[in-house]
């Protein structure tokens, strides 16, 4: 444990680069503690809280970047896999673009606060084609609150941090393993959430070949696409589109037992599923996920329709939104 202090003393700003930089890439290694730790050095005069401040904001902004480009480069297959690794599945891409979408480049000011929404957001940005010079601006903006919060809540409570500390130093190696064990705790908890999760929208799912096969038998299920307004690109023929905050005013016509498909374009279907049980809670009986979302009806070949029209109002919206910011900024 005295090792692990000597290293917090001699290289913190290495450490807290190294930290920041690997957490905002997406390793579930948090960064906070880090800030906290040598914001209470800072107290002691061992380090410059600007520099602290500089150094972390840098390796944010770098691992941001990388998400930025990756987005602007692979559109929404980024978004996919970032869903698909995330130990946040809950508040993943639709959530992330119903905030972008709403306030724009902005949002990157709040985004680091906000569990789940910090990559992914960077990756939409990219996707949206926001420019970069805008992103760089709001995103140090937040990079910057987000660390100098975790620097000022150090420095403020350093005599406590100080004690507690001491007291791991004193504990030795035993002060290593509670540290280890609370990361173990972290990781597995987030876990434990994710499974919940997955768990909870597990249900019986319909495959592309079989609703195929019910659209050639002449029977028309109510086919509803929840997905996010980027990803309406093409869509179901017939398919209803509609999203989360519609499902209130949501009218399906014909009888509860009538067949409702409903499909996304997420890892699991966790965004249909969803849907599905708001609609079984409202009484419909016969609802089901599709396997595979949108992405296996196209690749299995079968027909679609354009829904060009809701992706461009939803880039026009931003597009325009992050017009107004770039003149202000």
């Amino acid at each position: 444990m005295n090792f692990l202090l000597h290293l917090i003393e001699q290289y913190g700003l290495f450490l807290v680069f190294a930290n920041v930089l690997v957490e905002q890439l997406g390793v579930p290694v948090p960064a906070y503690p880090t800030l906290v730790i040598t914001g209470a050095l800072v107290s002691r005069g061992e380090y410059s809280a600007p520099l602290l401040l500089l150094t972390a904001v840098v390796a944010s902004l770098i691992s941001d970047l990388v998400w930025y480009q990756a987005g602007k480069r692979y559109g929404r297959k980024i978004l996919s896999t970032l869903c698909r690794i995330s130990l946040s599945p809950d508040s993943c891409v639709n959530q992330t673009e119903s905030i972008y979408l709403r306030w724009g480049a902005p949002s990157l000011v709040v985004a680091k606060f906000i569990p789940g929404f910090a990559s992914v957001a960077s990756a939409l940005a990219g996707t949206l084609n926001t420019r970069r010079s805008t992103f760089i601006f709001f995103d140090s903006i937040g990079a910057a609150l987000w660390a100098g919060l975790a620097i000022f809540l150090g420095s403020l409570f350093s005599n406590a941090i100080d004690e507690l500390l001491n007291v791991l130093a004193q504990l030795g190696k035993w002060g290593a393993l509670l540290i280890a064990l609370a990361f173990v705790i972290f990781i597995a908890s987030k876990w434990w959430e994710r499974y919940r999760f997955f768990k909870e929208l597990r249900m019986a799912r319909i495959t592309v070949g079989e609703l195929e096969q019910l659209f050639r038998n002449g029977r028309t299920p109510t086919v509803l696409d929840v997905r996010a307004a980027l990803s309406q690109r093409e869509r179901i023929p017939g398919a209803k589109i509609i999203s989360l905050a519609d499902m209130k005013e949501l009218v399906i016509e014909g009888s509860l037992d009538d067949e409702v498909i409903v499909y996304c374009a997420c890892p699991n279907e966790a965004s249909a599923a969803r849907v599905a049980k708001l609609l079984m809670n409202k009484g419909f009986t016969r609802v089901r996920p599709l396997l595979g979302g949108i992405d296996a009806w196209v690749a299995a070949g079968y027909a679609v329709e354009a829904a060009v029209e809701n992706a461009l109002g939803a880039v026009a919206a931003v597009s325009s939104s992050v017009t107004e910011n770039a003149e202000h900024t």
